[in-house]
């Protein structure tokens, strides 16, 4: 059975209990606990802390998930993967034990003619945890699992929670017997290599706090309501009913390998080390295709720097199967072939991915000839110093620097007659996870605080959002929390949030800020600060008290700040003018990446693999001011999703949506999934001038613009700037651009001229240093302090002084103090270097002295201090060192 049935019957099985058919979330999602999405319950996470009403009582899905924790095991077993595809079943408040378990064995065990798995129930095996007795009672009674087939484990095993505060609960654990050809008998308990597991049945009722049920701390409190949430294994599935040794052997992982195989010549299977490449370029092409088509590009932080690691891996990993040339396209076709029909967004962006792993594997090759060059020369330093093993931080440096996983410098080493401090690259790993973990737990924001905005939110429901429409309402306050604390009241000189029944005060979310504004009553007043959605749906108000006092019930007559909403909108709006003018000229590669809409401002970030040229953003300013005269109204509606997209609007990356979507559209030019504010007519922008632009990491490009108003203040600065210069530079303001070249030249040709005079008066003072040579040991050594020369001259000045000093064994040394700064040089002859004397050996004997460092070559070394005082005691202390070696 293909991996495509598997799913397909498991959607199919659960659409006829009653299940909603949910598409697989982005990987990528808006949750500040998670990397990438790890779980077929993330989507799901608002329905199951009760943030928000679900929409379906039951749902079920087939979830991409990626973790990465382990990317540096991947390939050496069969059991590490970076992607894999979680199917399961959700209930919120519906059904719950009971359900999943009679759900999940039906499935498994019904014959394949009937639409299941077919699969032996003699070989099925569950674990429960050891605190529920309820679940192997229903093992017994629902499918007849004998009690020696349901074993006990403790929290470790059998306990579920992301990681971070939040949802958890029970699981149980179903597992399936390959037999004894695969390892011992005894169950999970004893063997998980014999024992596959292949479905987890998580009974969530937990809140979690910051510290886990999995390790034996009590739950925090109580779900809203009882869930059920399952995550089935697609890959082990399909390894046992393809009848296959591992998940890299099935039918959508076993094409890349293949691949890999044309490419190098050599075969799976054949030896250990070039196994464990096939399978890091299986996982990671897979992985890498799914990351790009969901919006992630190659960085050097966070998401991006996760996904250039993997692509950097595979080349390298092709490297060492002996292939040369480029291979990230050739892969990233299989895997749109071979998961193509369950994720269809691979077909249609392929040529964003294809474009993206070419750009990515370009670069890499030339980082990878640079880190070939820095191998080279560290393993010739470690020859020449008479050892074999390359040191810890040399491999660490090409690791961290250069991408070099620790298995490609080894195999190098050994190319050299080497061997490698593995220890040493080791520890400063270690050291390097350690801060990294401690920085992401520093910057985790759990769920464990939000129990108040829960409650508001059940007691109340969603706040009516009146500001599509209108910027002043009545409203009733709901609640009132200080510091996430309820309180009856608050008095004037005091901050807090505030809920009300319905509001026209926009909260911040999708790029644009929140709206400001005052709420007014009988005797009092409060300004609006911010509005945040702290859980979905529900609106919080962060206010200062004015004057009087507010409390429950309170009625308020919202007014928001109409001019900054205003100035806010038309931002928003041109942001969508200059999304569709970007998407125009590069095509839907250049994606959304991020956005900010403030009064008057708008920035706007999108992806394109390649670089952005300054006459394209030119015509993109001018395309989006074009259009504005057209003055066409800017409309929205709610409708599906699907439908949305079959009218063209444009979906943003990351982006979660549920079945009814706001779409806003402005004319032909642009139609997006929108749930912010916008302009009556798109004429009411005025004018949009782009103001800056610059990569801020590989692939995304950031472009500023300023709209209405605030562009018009600032294209009347820039009027008045070049005015201003063309009357100083007497000419036209068109002829500026080459009047002021003309002085710039002129200035140019006058600097240069001064260094050269500045250099032969420098030099004039040759002689007279020569006459003042001391003899130490058989050493001419010139040594003096010449203040108030740069490193460029000094330099000069010491060759100068060498070349004198012919073939005698000499030493020049030469300090110039300039300000609280010094620089200086140290210069050898030939004859002194045959005597032993090298330059940059000479440099820690005086360093000290003027609180400085350097080095160079045995001819010529140099470098600066901060202790320009010390400069006669470093001319001493020099002279003492040649006198030591003489």
């Amino acid at each position: 059975m293909d991996t495509h049935e598997i799913t397909d019957r498991f959607l199919r099985h659960f659409e006829s209990k009653g299940h909603t058919r949910v598409p697989s979330a982005p990987l990528i999602l808006d949750d500040p606990n998670l990397l990438f999405v790890n779980a077929g319950m993330v989507q799901f996470k608002p329905y199951f802390l009760g943030e928000a009403p679900p929409p379906y009582p039951r749902a079920t899905s087939v979830q991409k998930c990626v973790r990465t924790p382990d990317i540096d095991e991947v390939g050496k077993t069969t059991r590490h993967n970076t992607f894999f595809q979680m199917a399961g079943n959700f209930s919120f408040g519906d059904y719950f034990k009971e359900g999943a378990i009679e759900y999940a064995w039906e499935l498994i065990t019904k014959p394949q003619s009937e639409g299941g798995y077919g699969l032996d129930p003699n070989r099925i095996w569950a674990t429960v945890y050891n605190d529920d007795a309820e679940a192997a009672g229903l093992w017994r009674k629902l499918t007849g699992l004998p009690g020696e087939r349901i074993q006990e484990r403790d929290g470790k095993d059998n306990y579920w929670d992301m990681g971070v505060p939040g949802p958890g609960g029970p699981c149980s654990e179903i597992y399936y017997d390959r037999g004894p050809a695969y390892g011992r008998e005894g169950g999970p308990v004893a063997d998980e290599d014999r024992y596959i597991e292949i479905w987890n049945l998580v009974f969530m009722q937990d809140v979690r706090g910051d510290l886990s049920p999995k390790l034996g701390h009590p739950p925090i409190g109580e779900l809203p309501k009882k869930n059920i949430d399952t995550g089935m294994g697609v890959e082990r599935v399909a390894t046992i009913l393809q009848g296959v040794e591992n998940v890299y052997e099935t039918d959508l992982v076993r094409p890349v390998i293949g691949r890999a195989e044309e490419f190098s010549g050599r075969r799976y299977g054949s030896n250990h080390a070039d196994d464990v490449r096939f399978r890091v370029i299986a996982d990671h092409a897979r992985t890498g295709v799914l990351l790009i088509g969901d919006g992630v590009t190659p960085g050097n932080d966070g998401r991006g720097y996760v996904l250039r690691r993997l692509l950097r891996r595979i080349v390298r990993s092709t490297r060492l199967l002996g292939v040369q040339e480029p291979v990230l396209q050739e892969f990233a076709k299989v895997v749109r072939d071979t998961m193509g029909p369950t994720y269809p967004e691979l077909v249609s962006g392929f040529d964003r991915i294809n474009e993206v792993v070419r750009i990515e594997e370009e670069a890499f090759l030339s980082t990878l000839t640079s880190g070939s060059r820095i191998f080279d020369l560290a393993a010739e330093e470690t020859k020449r110093g008479g050892g074999d093993v390359l040191a810890g931080d040399k491999a660490f440096q090409l690791h961290d620097t250069y991408g070099f996983p620790i298995d490609l410098t080894l195999e190098m080493a050994a190319e050299q007659g080497l061997t490698v401090d593995e220890d040493g690259f080791r520890t400063l790993m270690n050291e390097q996870r350690t801060r990294a973990k401690a920085d992401a737990a520093a910057r985790k924001t759990g769920h464990g605080d939000l129990s108040e905005y829960r409650k508001v939110l059940e007691q109340h429901g969603e706040t009516e959002f009146l500001g599509y429409t209108d910027l002043q309402a009545e409203a009733k306050v709901v609640a009132l929390l200080e510091d996430g604390q309820p309180v009856r009241s608050v008095a004037a000189g005091k901050k807090a949030e505030l809920v009300l029944d319905r509001t026209p005060f926009y909260a911040e979310s999708g790029g644009q800020v929140a709206d400001t504004g005052v709420l007014l009553g009988d005797g009092v007043e409060l300004k609006v600060l911010d509005v945040q959605k702290i859980v979905p749906g529900l609106f919080v108000h962060r206010v200062e008290v004015v004057d009087g006092e507010v409390g429950l019930d309170t009625k308020l007559t919202g007014s928001v700040d109409a001019h900054r909403r205003l100035s806010i909108e038309r931002s928003h709006s041109a942001t969508h003018l200059v999304h569709a003018a970007v998407r125009g000229a590069y095509g839907k590669r250049a994606a959304q990446a991020g956005s900010l809409n403030s009064p008057g401002r708008m920035r706007f970030d999108f992806t394109t693999p390649g670089s952005v040229s300054a006459d394209v953003l030119t015509e993109v300013e001018e395309e989006v001011n074009d259009y504005l005269q057209t003055n066409v109204e800017v409309q929205s509606f709610t409708t599906t999703k699907d439908k949305a997209l079959e009218l063209g609007a444009v979906a943003l990356f990351g982006e979660k949506y549920g079945n009814d979507v706001r779409v806003v559209d402005m004319g032909e030019y642009s139609r997006e999934l929108c749930g912010g504010t916008h302009v009556d007519r798109i004429g009411q922008l005025g004018l949009v001038k782009l103001v800056s632009d610059a990569s801020i990491g590989s692939g995304v490009h950031r472009v500023e613009a300023l709209v209405g108003t605030d562009a018009l203040k600032y294209v009347r600065k820039e009027q008045l700037l070049v005015s201003q210069l063309a009357n100083t530079f007497k000419v036209p303001s068109d002829q500026l651009p080459g009047r002021i070249e003309d002085v710039l030249t002129r200035l140019k040709n006058a600097e240069k001229e001064i260094t050269q005079l500045k250099t032969q008066q420098v030099l004039g003072s040759a002689g007279a240093l020569v006459d003042k040579a001391q003899d130490i040991g058989g050493v001419t050594v010139v040594a003096e302090v010449v203040p108030d020369v740069d490193g460029n001259g000094l330099r000069a000045l010491a060759s100068d002084i060498r070349g004198r000093l012919g073939s005698r064994a000499g030493v020049v040394a030469l300090f110039s103090p300039a300000g609280e700064k010094l620089s200086f040089v140290v210069a050898t002859t030939k004859a002194a270097q045959d005597k032993g004397i090298a330059a940059g050996k000479l440099v820690p004997s005086f360093a000290e002295k003027i609180g400085g460092r350097g080095g160079g070559k045995p001819d010529m070394a140099q470098g600066g201090g901060t202790n320009p005082a010390g400069a006669a005691e470093a001319v001493t202390a020099l002279r003492a060192a040649i006198a030591g070696i003489g």
